[in-house]
């Protein structure tokens, strides 16, 4: 861990060097980049060097203990040494936790959509519930969420609902709610009162810029038409409803959340981005399926992850084999119990991969 820990701080002072070179200001993505990774190092450095000092301190303490024969100064020298042993050990934790490999994702805004799957109106409802689920969780996490795109279920809820969310920590938070989530109760549509099993599909994609993803505007055909949503006397009399089609993998996207033609196209367009972002990282993850797949980061969108349960009141996660019996909290918005643990198990993952864990 130590011959890590001299690398990153070898490479925080040579970053500290390039920020405050001519060519790197000049550049503002490049100094962008440089100066995120000495912010990014610097956390990881004080730790080092924290950590440096107080092995020195032991061994200091140490001496005094082989060595002075005044029982006061022994005494001082003892006490010292076991805080000094004590805040070690917690400096060890902080820095194999600032070790783990870091998604450079994870602070980025992302693409929410939400579809309804098996189980005709009544998964169209289930993933209305969810979309309001991740609302009222956005909500108290102070983050933006922006319908791009809808359509409505004919009993309600809807068959595909698209959003962007936009924060602090975003997709670092949202990516574990990629997969299949399954609901059991007895639905509003059922005159038996029997128990019914639903799904809806929830995919989460960081949200890409035009360095990260090129778009070849020759591979997209455009067409507009009118909105057909919230959009007060503009609907059904402007074309600014934007669907774009990628003709090389046929991907299809729609939005007509702005009453601006340029907008949806914008917001569009970020949304075929991330998409095609997600084809290329499942390429790259099939090319290198020796090794272990991760049983909780943002996995298959076809996994089912989620169990909610209306009779027993009850949640389960299956990739940590987590359950709750508060149902009700955790469709008005309370995920983070589900989040936390999630990003606890792929830390602890990651840590045994790296050789950070004993």
């Amino acid at each position: 861990m130590l011959d890590k820990l001299q690398t990153l701080k070898d490479r925080f002072e040579e970053v500290g060097q390039l920020i405050i070179l001519p060519d790197s200001m000049a550049d503002m993505s490049k100094y962008a980049k440089l100066t995120k990774e000495y912010k990014d190092l610097e956390k990881v450095v004080q730790a080092y060097d924290e950590y440096l000092l107080v092995l020195q301190n032991i061994d200091s303490s140490k001496e005094i203990l082989e060595n002075e024969k005044d029982p006061d100064f022994r005494e001082m020298a003892k006490m010292e040494l076991d805080e000094l042993r004590g805040r070690k050990v917690t400096l060890e934790e902080e820095l194999k936790q600032l070790l783990i490999p870091k998604d450079p994702n994870d602070s980025k805004d992302c693409i929410l959509e939400i579809r309804g799957g098996t189980g005709g109106d009544e998964a169209a409802i289930f993933a209305g519930d969810l979309f309001r689920m991740y609302e009222r969780f956005c909500e108290m996490q102070g983050w933006k969420l922006t319908v791009l795109d809808l359509t409505f279920g004919s009993a309600g809820g809807y068959k595909e609902i698209i959003a962007t969310v936009s924060g602090a920590d975003v997709y670092g938070m949202l990516k574990y709610e990629s997969g299949v989530h399954r609901v059991q109760r007895v639905p509003a549509t059922e005159s038996q009162g029997r128990v019914h099993t639903s799904a809806a599909s929830v995919a989460v994609l960081p949200e890409m810029d035009e360095v990260e993803v090129h778009l070849d505007m020759n591979d997209i055909r455009k067409d507009t038409y009118c909105s057909s949503g919230p959009g007060g006397q503009s609907v059904n009399t402007t074309y600014s409803a934007v669907r774009l089609t990628h003709n090389p993998t046929g991907l299809v996207v729609t939005c007509q959340d702005e009453k601006s033609q340029i907008k949806n196209f914008e917001k569009a367009l970020k949304v075929l981005r991330s998409r095609l972002y997600e084809i290329e990282l499942a390429k790259h993850n099939e090319s290198v399926g020796a090794q272990r797949k991760s049983m909780v980061g943002s996995g298959d969108r076809s996994d089912k992850i989620r169990t909610y349960n209306y009779p027993q009141s009850r949640v389960t996660d299956h990739r940590i084999n987590k359950t709750v019996y508060n149902l009700p909290e955790v469709m008005d918005g309370h995920i983070e119990e589900f989040i936390s643990a999630l990003r606890l198990a792929e830390n602890l993952e990651k840590m045994q991969s790296s050789g950070l864990e004993d």
